[in-house]
């Protein structure tokens, strides 16, 4: 482990330079993590900088051989969990939903059914107790194995298989009910 208060920049085994790459390339991917895991809009931002400081601060420990994105993953979570573990968030009804942005090239009507599938996943996800969400969509949206997702949320293999298992469930459930409140079914 490297302490980067006593060393200097050049000794440490990913310099400043790296780490600013690291950002850059996955600030993206840490954004839309949070989102699926629950963290409001208005909080993406400053939630996925938090993340990037525990990075920073957790990179000298970082093992280059296993899969970053797993890793990222696992520090994501926590910070998702922590958030929805506060009494602010649990209460506030506020929907602040937002369009994002599309491809010019679509009609209106294409636009208007991506984004009601996309919402209708989003509320889905939502409904999905958060630590089988987790894997969920470690798995069926990032395409990581199960022991690259038990490994980055510290849970026996067995466990996150179970828990896939449960949150598709859960999920399909989800989705079901919301169509029929839309009367889609």
């Amino acid at each position: 482990m490297v302490d980067l208060e006593r060393s200097h920049p050049e000794e440490t085994p990913l310099s400043a330079p790296t780490f600013r790459a690291l950002f850059e390339a996955e600030f993206s991917y840490v954004f839309h993590t949070l989102r699926r895991l629950g963290v409001r809009d208005a909080d993406l931002e400053d939630l996925t900088h938090d993340v990037f400081v525990t990075v920073y601060r957790s990179l000298p420990e970082y093992d280059p051989k296993r899969p970053l994105r797993p890793w990222l993953f696992g520090m994501a979570y926590r910070f998702a969990s922590d958030y929805r573990r506060l009494a602010r968030h649990r209460r506030e009804v506020v929907d602040d939903r937002r369009i994002e942005p599309v491809d010019a090239s679509p009609s209106a009507d294409e636009r208007l059914a991506t984004e009601q599938a996309r919402r209708l996943v989003i509320d889905a996800l939502d409904a999905v107790d958060l630590d089988r969400r987790a894997v969920l969509v470690l798995h069926d949206i990032d395409g990581h194995t199960m022991p690259e997702i038990a490994q980055a949320l510290a849970i026996p293999v067995n466990t996150a298989y179970s828990r896939l298992r449960l949150a598709r469930e859960q999920f399909r459930a989800s989705v079901q009910r919301i169509q029929l409140r839309r009367g889609e079914r």
